[in-house]
Parts: C-alpha cells; structure tokens; sequence
C-alpha cells in the first residue's frame, strides 16, 4: 500500500514536473505574449541593421546627385554601376544562405555586416567608372546573403500564420531607411562638401558606412542561433516555440537537393513574382531622389525630406496591410491590389513632373503599393520551404530577383539617356507591377493561405 501511494505521489510529482517543463499547447493567449516578447528581442535589432544595410546599398542615388558632374559619368554609366551590385548579390547569395544554415546566423552576419562597412566607405575613392562598377560588385557580394538570411532566421521564430506581419515589421526597415536616409544624406553632402579635400558624395559613403561595422560586432553578443541557444527563455517557453515550429513543418518541402528545388514550378512561380517585385522596389530606390530634384527642387537636403515623405506612407501602409493578411490568413490580394495601386501610382507620377508636390503625392501611392508587396510575398514561399529546401529556396529566390535589380537601374539610365526624360523609365517599372498583380492572382490559394 505504501508502495503504492509512493509510486502516485512520484506519478504526480512527475506529471507537476512535466507540467511545468512543457506548456499547455492550445494557449493562443499565452502564445500571443510570448511571440510579442520574441519580436520585441529580434525585431528592432535587426530592423537597425537592415537600415544600415539598405542605406549602404542604395545611398548612390543621393551620391549621383553630385557623383555625376564631380565623375563625369552618363545617366547610363550610373545605372549600371548601381545594377552590377546585384550581380555579385546574385553570384554568392545561395551560397551563402546554405552556410548561414550550417554555422548559424550570428557569424554570418556579422561577417556580411562588417565586410559591407568597409566597402561602402571604399567607394569614397571611385575616380573611374572601371573602379566604380567593382566596388558595386564586391559591395553586392559582400551584403549578399543578408536579407534572405534574415528572413530565414525569422522562420527559425516565427510560424507561418504569424510570419506576415513580423516580416512587414521587419521591411519598415526598408522605408525608415529612406526616411532617416534621405535627409541624412543631403545633409552630409551640402555641409561637408570640400571638408578636409573631400567632395559631399565622398564624405556620405564614408559617414554612412561607420554603422555597419559597429553593428557587425555587435550581432556577435546580441543574436542568438536558435531558440534553443536563447538563455532569455525558460525552457517552457522553448518547448511552445518549437511545439509551434514542429507543427507545421509535415506541410513544407525539407531537405531537397538544389536541382530538385530549381525544378519545383512553385519555387519557379515564386521567383518570378520576386523578380517584379524587386524592379519596382528597386526603381523607386535608385531614382526617386532624382525623380524629385527634376521637378525643380534645388537643395539636396530638401531633396531628402521630400524622399521621406513616399517612404513615410509606406511604413503605414506595410503595417497595416500586412497586419491585416495575418489576421484573416489571406495573401493572394493583399498583393494583388498593392502591386495595381502601386503601378498606377508609377504612372501618375509622370504626368505631374512639373509639380513637386503631386509629384510627392503620387510617389507616395507608389511606395505605399510597392513596398507592401516585399514583406507579404515572403509569406509565399515559406509556407512550403523548410529546413535546408529553406535556406536553398529564399537565397535562390531572392538571387533570380536580384538580376532585376540589377536590369531596372541600367534599363531607366539608359531610358533617360535616350529620351532625356525618366517618365518611360517609369512605366517600365509599373509594367513589372502589374505582371506581378497577374502572377500572385496564378498562385493556388490552398498553398498560401495558412
């Protein structure tokens, strides 16, 4: 008999025990602070790095803004120094994703960080297109991995059903970049012009570039691997989060080799939509400041606040769309629409080239649309990719995409060199808009809308 009540009591002791080291599986509320308290340790530090990331990408369309004159470079010339970027991105982006898998993201992106850094101030010293188009391409090559490395860090986190709106969280980064970056740029340029025997260009590449590195070094103590390396969890709240993970996981493709990946028509689809999603991201990107300063707007710092004013309504319109999506678990035309208002916002621009404030305007239903579409299509594909298939997929993925936005900057500088005008240019981008539009509406909803 005392056998028995001891072997109860150690039954209930143990099922205490067990209670506490593995949560209740069904608390949505539970879950909903638990993820909140994840995105709130991930999330701004990786937005902070994404900024530096994109700043230094796409700070050369403020640099052409005197880079031009100062160089003697074409429109042409400059589109594709600021394409061929991409083609290094493109070159050695799977590869390293697939490392990324392997070591784990805490070198990997330091090493990305801190290598792009000492790139981008190098560009200070380009005095010939030769030199200008292989500091692009090593800069492209160097960051090359680090945005399709963060969205698959985020699938180590996040569940599907919860990945659209930290994903769009995340993709502020992209309009905050812009919006912190615009006025930040002309600024440097107007005020330290000639300083020290330096142009402004110069002195922007090289101010710019000082984060980077800072933030290289500091990914080192910051991020953790996994959920497992995570020491600011308790082992309950690990075991929900990977509970939440597993759960999901018998539905995705895993563990494929790269040419059976290659040859899945969904990874192909998916490529093709990235593909008009980046032109049109990257148009805006590279040309938006001189889309402005053509409508007669002199100074480069008023140039750069009225470059915050489309990015600003892009922040709004990411979070709120994308919000949205997750809540009713819909993807398909929370694309849809954005990619048809941000094509005719592209189009509107054109016609209001005379006018900085419709201008502005216009520009801002593009970006509104635009960017909306970055952070929603990458609940596309990683609702089917998992584990190394992931890491393959979201890096090809987002390489194939990149040699668009390699082609729109040169395709809109040449545009402009031969018509003296960047309206055509524009409507080369909305046309990318609306074959996404038509490509998202070809995607099964079954295979997204989880």
């Amino acid at each position: 008999m005392r056998e028995s009540n001891q072997a109860t009591a150690s039954t209930g002791l143990m099922g205490s025990r067990a209670g506490r080291a593995l949560p209740d599986l069904s608390g949505e509320d539970r879950d909903k602070g638990l993820y909140r308290r994840v995105a709130w340790r991930l999330i701004p530090f990786l937005m902070v790095c994404y900024i530096a990331a994109y700043l230094d990408r796409v700070n050369v369309g403020f640099a052409k803004l005197q880079m031009l004159d100062a160089l003697q470079f074409s429109e042409a010339m400059y589109g594709l120094g600021a394409g061929i970027f991409f083609i290094g991105y493109f070159l050695f982006e799977v590869p390293s994703n697939v490392l990324m898998h392997r070591i784990g993201a805490r070198k990997t992106l330091a090493r990305i960080m801190i290598l792009w850094g000492i790139i981008s101030a190098a560009m200070a010293l380009t005095r010939t297109p030769t030199q200008f188009y292989i500091l692009r391409f090593l800069l492209g090559a160097a960051e090359a991995g680090f945005y399709p490395g963060i969205i698959l860090y985020l699938t180590y986190w996040f569940p599907a059903q919860r990945r659209g709106q930290i994903i769009a969280v995340f993709m502020t980064a992209v309009p905050f970049a812009s919006i912190l970056g615009g006025p930040l740029s002309g600024w440097i340029m107007e005020s330290f012009h000639f300083k020290g025997g330096l142009d402004g260009w110069q002195w922007m590449f090289i101010i710019e570039a000082i984060p980077s590195v800072i933030l290289g070094l500091a990914v080192l103590k910051l991020l953790d691997d996994r959920v497992s390396d995570a020491r600011w969890l308790s082992n309950e709240d690990k075991a929900r989060l990977e509970y939440n993970l597993q759960s999901e996981k018998a539905q995705k493709v895993e563990h494929v080799s790269m040419l059976s990946l290659l040859k899945d028509r969904r990874v192909i689809h998916m490529a093709l939509i990235c593909y008009c999603t980046v032109s049109s991201l990257s148009g805006l990107a590279f040309w938006t400041p001189s889309v402005i300063k053509s409508t007669g707007v002199v100074s480069l710092l008023d140039v750069g606040l009225l470059t915050a004013i489309p990015n600003i309504c892009a922040v709004i319109s990411m979070i709120l769309v994308c919000r949205h999506s997750d809540k009713v678990r819909e993807r398909r035309w929370h694309m849809i629409i954005p990619f048809i208002i941000g094509g005719t916002g592209l189009i509107l621009s054109t016609l209001f080239s005379k006018n900085p404030a419709l201008a502005v305007a216009m520009l801002s239903i593009a970006a509104a649309g635009c960017m909306v579409c970055s952070p929603l299509f990458w609940s596309l594909p990683t609702a089917f990719l998992d584990g190394k298939s992931a890491a393959a997929g979201i890096a090809g993925i987002n390489a194939f995409a990149g040699l668009a936005a390699f082609a729109s900057p040169y395709a809109i500088g040449f545009i402009k060199d031969a018509t003296g005008s960047t309206d055509y240019g524009m409507f080369f981008l909305a046309a990318f808009a609306f074959i996404g539009a038509f490509l998202v509406f070809l995607v099964p909803k079954k295979l997204v809308n989880r």
